[in-house]
C-alpha cells in the first residue's frame, strides 16, 4: 500500500484561531480529517506530522525514504528560510509536493520566495485544505509502493 507523510510546519498547530483574515477557522485537526477521508477513498495511507522545529522536521525528512513512498509538506515560515530542510528534501529518493494553505505570491514579498520549490516534485498553494487534498493527489500519482 502507497504510504504519504504529511508534513505540517510552525504555528500550523494554531490554525483556525490565528490570524484568521488570512488562514481562515478550519484547523489543522479538520485539515487532517479531510486527507485521511480522501486518502482511505483512494486508498493509501497518511501519516502525519507536526513540528514548531527545524532541526524536527529535517529529521522527519531525513528518516521518511525508509517507510514512506511520497512526502506532502507545507513548511510554513520554513519555506522562505530553511536551507536545512531543502537539503534534507534533496537528500531523499522520494517525492515532495509542497503545498501552502494561501497563495504565496500574493503575500509579501519576502513570502514570494520558496527555497523548498526547486527540491520539490511541485508546488500547490492558495486553495486552502484544497493545497493538501490537491497535493494527495499528486503524492499519488507520483509515487511507487514498495
Amino acid at each position: 500500500m502507497t504510504k504519504i507523510l504529511v508534513i505540517h510546519g510552525p504555528n500550523l498547530n494554531l490554525l483556525g484561531r490565528r490570524q484568521i483574515d488570512i488562514y481562515g477557522t478550519t484547523d489543522l485537526k479538520t485539515i487532517n480529517d479531510e486527507v485521511l477521508k480522501k486518502a482511505k477513498a483512494l486508498k493509501v495511507a497518511v501519516e502525519f506530522y507536526q513540528s514548531n522545529h527545524e532541526g524536527d522536521i529535517v529529521e522527519a525528512i531525513g528518516k521518511a525514504d525508509k517507510k514512506f513512498d511520497a512526502i506532502i509538506i507545507n513548511p510554513a515560515a520554513y519555506t522562505h528560510t530553511s536551507v536545512a530542510i531543502r537539503d534534507a528534501i534533496s537528500a531523499i529518493n522520494i517525492p515532495t509536493i509542497e503545498v501552502h494553505l494561501t497563495n504565496i505570491y500574493a503575500r509579501e514579498d519576502f513570502r514570494q520566495k520558496s527555497l523548498i520549490s526547486p527540491v520539490a516534485k511541485g508546488v500547490i498553494s492558495g486553495f486552502g485544505v484544497n493545497s493538501y487534498l490537491l497535493g494527495l493527489d499528486a503524492a499519488v500519482s507520483m509515487s511507487k509502493p514498495r
